[in-house]
């Protein structure tokens, strides 16, 4: 069960990042101190707080069960392939054989801390 959380605080931590990336889009109205309740009508902003909100929780939750230097790397080595994914699907940014080579050895690296 543990893993799941795990996995869901991935996701949301995940989906969270997008969600911040559309909230500074150019077509949305930031907030500023001169209108700061401005901050409600920019949706992918608030609710891409709301999921990071969430994904503390779901980390917290998780460190219950899994040791620390295990949880942290998994959540944030899978919240880094998820948002590199993320981003090419749904930005357009670019995904190069640098990126995957990086993302490989995070995975390879996270790997041998979670098998030593």
């Amino acid at each position: 069960m543990s893993w799941i959380i795990l996995i869901l605080g991935i996701v949301s931590n995940a989906s969270a990042s997008a969600l911040i990336k559309m909230a500074v889009e150019p077509s949305r109205k930031m907030p500023s101190f001169i209108d700061p309740w401005s901050v409600f009508s920019n949706w992918p902003l608030c609710l891409g707080v709301g999921l990071y909100g969430i994904a503390f929780v779901l980390y917290a939750v998780a460190l219950k069960q899994l040791p620390l230097n295990i949880a942290h790397p998994i959540l944030t080595s899978g919240s880094i392939a998820t948002v590199a994914l993320i981003s090419v699907l749904f930005f357009g940014e670019q995904f190069t054989m640098v990126n995957m080579l990086g993302i490989g050895f995070i995975f390879l690296g996270v790997t041998i801390l979670a098998t030593s």
